[in-house]
Parts: structure tokens; C-alpha cells; sequence
């Protein structure tokens, strides 16, 4: 920097010098100090330079500043000679001029000594205003650029406030992306690919872009808020199973809201003892919190049960949350209850949901271990996340904290606030604590990834903070029909039998494919392992290349009880292989009723219940009803165009028959929501045989398999079963098809009716 300057003097039109307060200083400085910044501009400041206005002065200055290496700011602004001649002196500085001041607050205090990137730097320029045959003009009557600090590079300059500027069409397009439900970073990224500049090369940066979304929020964030409780009221005047509340603040603006639909009330009756309340995203478009409540049904799919928009994020937030997600519910809390590592939602669930065992998603937890390990451990943090995994999945508390304490040993973490944190809270997250509840199957990466997708969905929605209870609705939706369809398919897939046991051809006619799948996961595990008696009614079945240890399976056949030390079966409904190794090892052919959950089961209790007191009249339509379903299934899935079709106008039937007035029900009153859950699967086992199973309870006969003609059409193997009416035909006997009174005035005859 170079030391030496001198004062410029400019004398006035009229020939009388200058005050001092118009004169400047220019740097004199020899060639080989001037700034390497400089040689690339073309133009720099100098005494006696003209503008026509002082914004055409500022950008000019702010031109050459950034070239430079620095960023200007208006200093001063000063009139001359009294009043009336408007301003008629600008001082331009660099943005680190001067010196922070402290400032009194409001109530006469200090305030804070906040740090300050000034630190008196000099280099400035000086405009005055003056008049030449009545033509006013600005002329440059000081220059300085000396600087008391470093200058910026050219990819750091642009960083600075004043640089960080968004155009109206980049403000325009931001606006239009929030709409669409993008987050700040996809917005960034596609308007790099578009601009065709590199990652991170924007002329404003992701806070500028959160700054502009907050000042379009506070425009219209009190009238969306209306707008928003409007659209709940008049989704309830539709619908009186519709459910919200909300909750204003002082100032009669809205602080939260919450809402259900009415299918979600219905799936959480029968699904509701596993949820997933996930409050890890926030809405961009209108900075609230972001709450979800989600499960999984017995197909293995996502369950949509509730959604809440928070204004803060804090203890008294969480527990108005939870009090209204269980008016909702009719106060029915569930079982276990999984979200992040949040420690104001942890103290607001033990308040509102004594009851329910509350645990963290492992997810969560392992996706900061990266920041918090992986500069401690360096070369060793792959190998320590290896052995966190397995602590993470021993199945016996000993197990765990003889591991834990090992690990702690060998990576010398005994110090470490992390460790230390993991460890307090480890009931909350260590699957040997958590396997005596039940989470059915929500801590699987698995079903992880599939709750995530579906909330992405929810995030990309939203856009207009009004709508947003619509498009959340169109979204779940869309997310039943994709899974009705699903059911649909899966139910008139073959399902494979892998290892020719009673047991797996029992549970065939009674889980639904998904929960058929894991315990068929165990069933083929199961010959691996050894049992050995050690006690009346005590095994101990241990893997076969394991010398010592294993698991301890009480079983009581009188009284059809059994569990095992690994508390599978407590944790997703699905008897471990260890079970399933003494049952077979015992001459055990079908699974106990209890263990084969209602939850997991193609007939819901429900379901059945009703059916099994309905009156006869009832029964023959609905047995009517189930055999069109049937035949409809049968026949539209032959191709897309025939599916298509079958929903949309199975979509319109239903829509018209939710439409009907609903009766008080009386004890003979039947309702049937699910008649196409009555439809068992074929069963094929491995050497092509397939078996059908007749409506009944878990303990009545197969019927013989035989060999079956397949065809395959559009990719799905198909065994289509026509039968023909001879003799009886809807149950009732002494007629035939061509009188039977169910036929008759319909026009519809056995190959319309196809399964009966």
C-alpha cells in the first residue's frame, strides 16, 4: 500500500478556490506499486471527470471497485450554501470505511458489539454537482485508492453484498420455481444449467435467494393464512369426516395448523400402531415447520395419517401438535412412534404420549455422523462406522454395552460429546432396545426410502399456501390409487413356494404377499440353525457354525405359546427363524392363530367380523359383488388401455356410492369397504403346482393342487378359473343357472359372472 498522497486543489467556475470540504486526494503512485487489480480497467476515476447524474458516478465507481478487489457504499450526501439547491455533494467509500458505532436500543441499552468488517480504509471519490450554461453535471473532485486491508480476488468479489445482485427476471423465474415446489438448491443448480455458467458461479448466492423468498412471503403470508383456514372449513362442510384445527397468535395471525383427512382416519384405526412423524423439512415457500405423520399398511405401503405446519420450532409447538393429531384420532395414541432427534419433540411426546415408546430413526442420526467423525477419525472413520452398524443391529442388551465399550476402546472416543450423547440416549435408537415394540418394519432402509419419496411428493407441492391442503390431498390421493392397483396385481400373482412346509403353504392363504415375503425370508434361514432342548419346554437354537450362544425359544404347545429372545415377532409381526426352526423341528404344521397378526393379514378383522354377521341377504349380495369384482380384475388387466378404463370407472361407482346417505347402524346393518380382500391368491410351488384355498379360518384343509395351463399376457402370468353353472350356483340348491333367482333380469350368465 502505497504511503503518499498529496491534496488536489480545483478552483470554481468564478475563479475563487474551493472550501476544504470540496477538495479531495489523489494517490500518487509510481507504476510499479499500482495495483495488479487495476490492469484490467480501462477507465479509472480522475480529477475533473464528468457525469451526467450520481447514479451514473456510482455505477462507474462500483464498475472499477469491482475490477479491484472491493465494494462501495454511499457515505455522505450534502447540500451546499443553505437550502433549496437539492444535494449537491456525493461521497462514494469502500465498504470497509470507517468504524462500527455502538448503538442504543430501544430501551436505552447497548446493544451488542456485533463484528464489523470496517476498519477505516480511505479510498473513496467524490462528486460535486455544477452547472455549465444551466446544465447541471457531476464532476469528480476526489480520488483515492488507498486501501488498509487486502482486495478480493475476481472469485471472491463477487460474493459481497453489493454484487449479490438478482435481476427482475431472475427475481421472476425464483418466484416461479417456489411455486413449483423447488427447493432454494434446485432452483440454484437449473438456473446454472440454464445461465451456462459453472456450480456456484451465480452472481448472487443461496442466502440472497432465501432473503428474496422471505420478502415475497411477508407480502402475502396474512392473506394466504385466511385463505388457507378457508379452504380447510370448506373441505369440512364437504366432508364432516374431515378434520383440522388451528391455532392464531396475539396479533390474530396464524401459527399453526393441522389436518387429516377422512380415509387417513379410517387407515389409522386399523394402522395406526407403527407412525412415523417426520419433521425434518420445512416449507420453503413460507418458512413453517413442516409435520407428517405416516405408517404402513399390510401391503408394505405408505399410509398417510396427518399433516402440520408450525410456525416455530419448540417444545409448546410439538405438544399442540400431538394434543390435535390425537383429537384426530379419537385419542387413540399409537403403539411406537418414530421421528428425528429432536429434543423438543422428544420432551413434548413424553408429555402428550406417555404411553407410546418413542424412538429415533437411525437414518437421521447416521446421516450427521460424517460431520461429527469423519475429520476425528480420518482414515479409520469407514472402519468405525462398520462396527457402530453392527452394535447397532445385536439383538441382546449385553451384547450392546460389552460392544459398546469395546468400540469406545479401540477408536479412543471416551471423551468425545457425540459418543457421549449416543450412548444417553441409546434406547431411543439401539435395536437391542427397541426389538420388544413394535415398529413394523419402519426402521428398514427399505421403508425409509419409500416414506421419503412420498414426502418429497408433499414438498414439490407446494406453492400457494392455500392450496396446499388440495394438492396434499390430490397427492395421497394418487398414492392410494398406485396402491390399490399394486394390491391388485400382487393379489393375482402367483405366490412361489420355496420350501415345500405346511407351515409356508399355511401362511401363504392368510398374510399378504409382503408380510408372506419376510416371514418367507425367515422360513428359508430357518434349516441353518440348531435346536437342542435344555428344558421342558426351553430350546436353545444357535447357527450352526456358532459354538456358544444363540437365541432362547420358549414353547408351550398346550396353550399355543411361543417367543423367542431375539423378540422378532415383537418387533414386525413376523416370527424369527428361530421359531420357525422348533415348530418345524417338532412336528409343528401351521402357525398359531396369534401369530399370524390381523395387521399383516389379506382379511382384515374388520372385514370379517361384518361378514360373519351379516344377514343372509346380505351374504348373497355380497358374494354377487365379490364375484364381478373378480371377473372385473381378471379382465382389465389384460392390457393398459382395459385397467385404465376398469379405474376410471370404478373410481366414478364408488365416488357415486360414497354419495348415497349413510344409515344409523343398527346390529344387522352390514358395511363392506374391502370386498376385493376376499380374493385369495394362487399358490405355486416349486415344481409348478398350483393350489387353491378355499374363505375359512387358518386351521381348515388345502384343497388338492393339480396342474394348471398358464398364459402369459402383457408380462403377468395369468391362471384364468372360468366355471360354469351346472346344478346349484349361488349356494341356494333345487335350481340351475338358467332359473337361479341372483341371475335372473340382469342379462348376466356364469361367463359374466366368471369366479362365484
Amino acid at each position: 500500500m502505497s504511503e503518499g498522497t498529496s491534496m488536489v486543489m480545483e478552483s470554481s467556475e468564478n475563479g475563487t478556490d474551493l472550501s476544504q470540504d470540496d477538495t479531495g486526494t489523489i494517490v500518487e503512485m509510481p507504476e510499479d506499486t499500482i495495483l495488479s487489480q487495476q490492469t484490467s480497467v480501462n477507465l479509472v476515476p480522475f480529477i475533473g471527470q464528468r457525469f451526467v447524474s450520481q447514479d451514473a458516478a456510482y455505477e462507474f465507481y462500483c464498475s472499477f471497485a469491482k475490477q479491484c478487489g472491493f465494494s462501495i457504499r454511499r457515505h455522505r450526501t450534502r447540500g451546499k450554501d443553505g437550502v433549496g439547491r437539492g444535494v449537491t455533494r456525493r461521497d462514494f467509500t469502500c465498504h470497509r470505511g470507517g468504524y462500527p458505532q455502538m448503538k442504543l436500543s430501544e430501551d436505552g441499552k447497548m446493544q451488542r458489539n456485533r463484528k464489523s468488517s470496517r476498519c477505516g480504509c480511505l479510498a473513496s471519490m467524490r462528486i460535486v454537482k455544477r452547472a455549465d450554461f444551466d446544465v447541471p453535471e457531476w464532476r469528480v473532485t476526489g480520488f483515492s485508492n488507498v486501501h488498509n486491508h487486502e482486495l478480493l480476488k475476481a472469485n471472491e468479489v463477487r460474493l459481497l453484498p453489493a454484487y449479490c445482485t438478482i435481476t427482475p427476471d431472475d427475481k421472476a423465474r425464483i418466484c416461479m420455481f417456489a411455486k413449483a415446489g423447488m427447493s432454494v438448491r434446485q432452483m440454484l443448480r437449473l438456473m446454472e444449467l440454464e445461465k451456462g455458467v459453472k456450480l456456484g458461479c451465480l452472481p448472487f448466492t443461496e442466502i440472497d435467494v432465501r432473503n428474496l423468498l422471505q420478502s415475497f412471503r411477508n407480502v402475502n403470508r396474512d392473506y394466504d393464512a385466511i385463505d388457507l383456514i378457508a379452504m380447510c372449513k370448506k373441505l369440512k362442510d364437504e366432508n364432516p369426516q374431515f378434520q383440522y384445527d388451528f391455532k392464531l397468535d396475539g396479533h390474530n395471525r396464524l401459527e399453526h395448523i393441522a389436518w387429516s383427512y377422512a380415509s387417513s382416519v379410517q387407515l389409522y384405526e386399523t394402522f395406526g400402531d407403527a407412525v412415523v412423524f417426520d419433521t425434518t423439512h420445512r416449507m420453503d415457500s413460507y418458512d413453517m415447520l413442516l409435520g407428517i405423520w405416516v405408517g404402513v399398511d399390510n401391503y408394505g405401503m405408505t399410509s398417510f395419517f396427518g399433516c402440520v405446519l408450525l410456525r416455530d420450532e419448540n417444545m409448546q409447538s410439538f405438544s399442540w401438535a400431538l394434543k390435535t393429531f390425537l383429537g384426530f384420532m379419537k385419542g387413540k395414541a399409537p403403539q411406537t412412534l418414530l421421528t428425528d432427534q429432536n429434543m423438543w419433540l422428544k420432551e413434548a411426546i413424553a408429555i402428550e404420549m406417555p404411553e407410546t415408546k418413542h424412538a429415533f430413526c437411525i437414518w437421521h442420526i447416521i446421516s450427521k455422523f460424517s460431520d461429527w467423525f469423519s475429520l476425528l477419525l480420518g482414515s479409520r472413520y469407514d472402519d468405525w462406522k462398520s462396527d457402530f452398524y453392527q452394535l447397532y443391529t445385536l439383538e441382546l442388551l449385553e451384547d450392546f454395552e460389552e460392544e459398546w465399550r469395546d468400540m469406545v476402546d479401540k477408536y479412543g472416543l471416551h471423551e468425545n460429546k457425540h459418543i457421549i450423547s449416543l450412548y444417553a440416549l441409546r434406547t431411543f435408537w439401539a435395536l437391542p432396545f427397541l426389538r420388544p415394540y413394535f415398529f413394523a418394519g419402519l426402521t428398514s432402509s427399505c421403508q425409509s426410502e419409500t416414506i421419503n419419496a412420498f414426502i418429497q411428493r408433499i414438498l414439490s407441492a407446494q406453492s400457494q399456501l392455500d392450496r396446499f391442503v388440495e394438492q396434499v390431498a390430490e397427492i395421497v390421493e394418487f398414492n392410494d390409487r398406485a396402491g390399490s392397483k399394486q394390491k391388485m396385481q400382487r393379489k393375482l400373482q402367483k405366490v412361489c413356494l420355496k420350501t415345500g412346509s405346511p407351515i409356508e403353504s399355511h401362511a401363504a392363504t392368510v398374510l399378504t404377499p409382503y408380510a408372506f415375503g419376510k416371514l418367507q425370508e425367515e422360513l428359508l434361514l430357518a434349516p441353518q440353525y440348531a435346536s437342542f432342548l435344555v428344558d421342558e419346554g426351553c430350546f436353545q437354537v444357535k447357527h450352526h457354525t456358532q459354538m456358544d450362544g444363540g437365541c432362547k425359544v420358549l414353547w408351550v404347545p398346550c396353550e399355543e405359546h411361543i417367543s423367542c429372545s431375539c423378540h422378532h415377532f415383537e418387533f414386525s409381526g413376523i416370527l424369527c427363524r428361530h421359531v420357525l426352526r422348533v415348530l418345524s423341528s417338532n412336528n409343528c404344521f401351521h402357525i398359531p392363530e396369534q401369530y399370524l397378526p390381523s395387521r399383516w393379514r389379506i382379511n382384515s378383522s374388520s372385514s370379517t367380523n361384518l361378514l360373519r354377521n351379516a344377514t343372509r341377504q346380505h351374504s348373497e349380495k355380497i358374494q354377487l359383488l365379490e364375484s364381478m369384482a373378480s371377473t372385473l380384475i381378471a379382465e382389465s388387466i389384460e392390457t393398459e388401455e382395459r385397467l385404465d378404463v376398469a379405474c376410471e370407472q370404478t373410481a366414478m361407482v364408488l365416488s357415486r356410492i360414497k354419495d348415497l346417505p349413510r344409515p344409523t347402524h343398527s346390529a344387522n346393518d352390514i358395511v363392506y369397504n374391502c370386498p376385493s380382500d376376499l380374493i385369495l391368491p394362487e399358490v405355486e410351488d416349486t415344481d409348478g403346482i398350483v393350489q387353491s384355498f378355499t374363505i375359512g379360518t387358518s386351521h381348515e384343509s388345502l384343497t388338492s393342487g393339480k396342474i394348471k395351463d398358464r398364459r402369459s399376457r402383457d408380462g403377468i402370468d395369468i391362471a384364468r378359473k372360468r366355471r360354469h353353472f351346472s346344478g346349484s350356483c349361488c349356494g341356494q340348491f333345487g335350481h340351475d343357472s338358467s332359473d337361479c333367482p341372483m341371475l335372473g333380469g340382469d342379462n348376466l350368465n356364469g361367463d359374466a359372472l366368471g369366479y362365484l
